[in-house]
Parts: structure tokens; C-alpha cells; sequence
């Protein structure tokens, strides 16, 4: 279906990511080792949420299956040590390369950003509701959201795409 004069739909970002687990009880007990999160209700025994704040990730049972290579999801922390720190503590396999990637139970590929490294950023009611009001970013981090608030392209070198006035919220 042509988009005739709409615009297209931008991308905003992203609500949640859902990882296949054989037992969401499990899941949740091995997340929890690592790092500390808001529960974010469930599903049944089907499924379950560790909520952060705008966001959230889901944990849905899956019997079976597998990981499968180099597809993953980004997971940012407050203080990627920490999590490293209890990956060792649980016996969790740190994956090799530059960063802090490892395998949960289930396969599923995790890699690891700090906050403060990346530009990625949260809305400040979002971070006063989480109760983590002190998150700073790095001179790295801050320079590459300046140049991107300066740029005509995105941080992909894609042209930025022209909204109209009654799309634009």
C-alpha cells in the first residue's frame, strides 16, 4: 500500500525484548544473581517481566530451543563490574571479545553496556522514577550526543527524515 502524502512511521525506539526460556521461575532466580531489577508482573507461568522503567524485558517459556550464534540483545547497567563480578560469582561463562557478552541458561545471548559509555539515554522523569538520579555520562558518551544533536544524519549516516508539523508530537 503506497504511503501517498503520510509520512512514514519513525522509530522510536524500543518497548521490550522477549527472551525463550525453559523455566521462567529459573530465569527470573539466574537474572536476579546478576543484577538488580523491579519486577515487572507476569504472565502466568507463561512469561515474566523485569521492568525498567520506559522499558522492559520479558522472559517467556519456550521449551527446546537453543541459542543460535551471534544474535543478541544489548542490555545496559549502571555498572558493568558489578555484573561481571556476579557472572564469575554464578559460575557464568564471559564470552570471548572485547566486551562483556555471556550465554544465559537458555542460550540466549547477552551483551553488556554501562550507562555512562553509551548514548543511550533515559527521560529524566524515567530515571527520578527509578531511583537512579546520580547516572552521569562519560566525555565520550556526551561528545557523541552532542554530534548527534548536531548532525543532519543519523549516528548511521542515514539523512535524518523530515517530520511534518501535525506528525511531530
Amino acid at each position: 500500500m503506497p504511503l501517498g502524502d503520510r509520512q512514514p512511521a519513525r522509530f522510536l525506539g524500543l518497548n521490550h525484548v522477549a527472551l525463550e526460556v525453559d523455566d521462567v521461575d529459573a530465569a527470573l532466580a539466574f537474572y536476579r544473581r546478576l543484577m538488580a531489577f523491579d519486577p515487572g508482573g507476569r504472565h502466568g507461568a507463561r512469561m515474566a517481566f523485569l521492568d525498567a522503567g520506559d522499558q522492559f524485558l520479558a522472559l517467556a517459556a519456550a521449551h527446546g530451543r537453543a541459542g543460535d550464534g551471534e544474535r543478541h540483545f544489548g542490555l545496559v547497567v549502571d555498572d558493568r563490574a558489578a555484573l561481571r563480578d556476579a557472572l564469575r560469582a554464578a559460575d557464568v561463562e564471559v564470552l570471548p571479545g572485547r566486551g562483556l557478552d555471556f550465554r544465559d541458561p537458555w542460550g540466549n545471548r547477552v551483551q553488556v553496556v554501562q550507562y555512562d559509555e553509551i548514548r543511550f539515554t533515559k527521560a529524566p522523569a524515567v530515571v527520578r522514577a527509578m531511583g537512579v538520579a546520580g547516572l552521569s555520562k562519560t566525555p565520550a558518551a556526551r561528545a557523541e550526543l552532542a554530534e548527534i544533536q548536531r548532525s543532519a544524519t543519523s549516528p548511521f549516516g542515514v539523512p535524518r527524515t523530515a517530520r511534518s508539523p501535525e506528525r511531530s508530537a
